[in-house]
């Protein structure tokens, strides 16, 4: 029985060691509103010769 305990206490602490594992700091949702990144302008198109 002491093992089995000893086992799944192991198992415990692993997972919520690895859990841990991330972004530090507080949690945050981003925002809906984010501006759409300037696009370059098409380069001109070359002259088209006959």
């Amino acid at each position: 029985m002491k093992r089995l305990f000893t086992a799944l206490f192991t198992v415990v602490a692993l997972s919520t060691l690895l859990a841990g594992c991330g972004q530090k700091g507080p949690l945050f949702l981003p925002e809906e509103s984010q501006p759409a990144p300037a696009q370059a302008e098409p380069a001109a198109e070359p002259a088209q010769t006959e």
